[in-house]
């Protein structure tokens, strides 16, 4: 089974630009459908942004045309770049992968396997 673990969270200030990386181990990503999820305390995950096997992406409607989100097979990381960062941005950030499911914005936040997060804080 893969295992995931999130880097490059932190603290900027609105407008400010954060890469998250989620490095996998254990399996090849190639395999898998895999995105990005967030939660803020006291409320439900919500999916942010997904990538298929094939490579076709799908992103939320408060994070598109902001965030870009990408992976490379041969490191085995997968990234979301976050630009134009604003406050209700602020969140913990999952990376999530699973072999069978597709990585939509409803199923990102159910997916078996994800790591332990890394916090965004922007103000």
């Amino acid at each position: 089974d893969v295992q995931l673990v999130e880097s490059g969270g932190g603290s900027v200030q609105p407008g400010g630009s954060l890469r998250l990386s989620c490095a996998a181990s254990g399996d090849t990503i190639g395999r898998y459908c895999m995105g990005w999820f967030r939660q803020i305390p006291d409320r439900e995950r919500e999916g942010v942004a997904g990538i298929e096997s094939d490579g076709s992406t799908s992103y939320a409607d408060s994070v598109k045309g902001r965030s870009t989100i990408s992976k490379d097979s041969a490191k085995d990381t997968l990234y979301l770049q976050m630009d134009n960062l604003k406050s209700e941005d602020t969140a913990m950030y999952y990376c999530a992968a699973d072999l069978y499911r597709k990585a939509t914005l409803e199923t990102l936040p159910s997916f078996v396997t994800w790591g332990q997060g890394t916090q965004v804080t922007v103000s």
